[in-house]
């Protein structure tokens, strides 16, 4: 299973998500050309999220999530230094299937303990 996980920034949750080009170059849908791809990704609770990834046309292709991709933050109330995780759950089927996982920072004391899953259901 290819995983893809990021700690989140403030572009990253006003904006659009910016995505490792490793994961976008071995795991997202074939853009077959094209600079836009949309697909659906699962989260924890089961709900399915269509989220669009773009590159920019020159230059570096820098993969970004946008639409869809808001709602996703608003949904799941992330913030900066929550952590989200992208994953290819049967790399092997022709139409590849995805997961998404946000988790939520846990401190203690101030400093970062670790990540907690947000299990609460998805209600756009």
């Amino acid at each position: 299973m290819t995983t893809c996980s990021k700690i989140l920034s403030k572009t990253d949750t006003s904006k659009a998500l910016s995505l490792p080009t490793k994961f976008f170059k071995y795991s997202l849908p074939s853009f077959n050309g094209g600079h836009a791809v949309s697909f659906q990704a699962m989260d924890e609770s089961g709900f399915v999220w269509t989220f669009k990834c773009s590159t920019r046309k020159k230059g570096h292709p820098k993969p970004v999530l946008s639409k869809g991709w808001l709602a996703f933050v608003r949904n799941k109330k992330l913030k900066v230094g929550d952590k989200i995780k992208f994953s290819v759950l049967d790399p092997t089927a022709a139409v590849p299937s995805y997961g998404v996982r946000a988790e939520k920072e846990v401190k203690i004391f101030g400093a970062i303990f670790g990540y907690s899953p947000i299990t609460a259901p998805s209600i756009p």
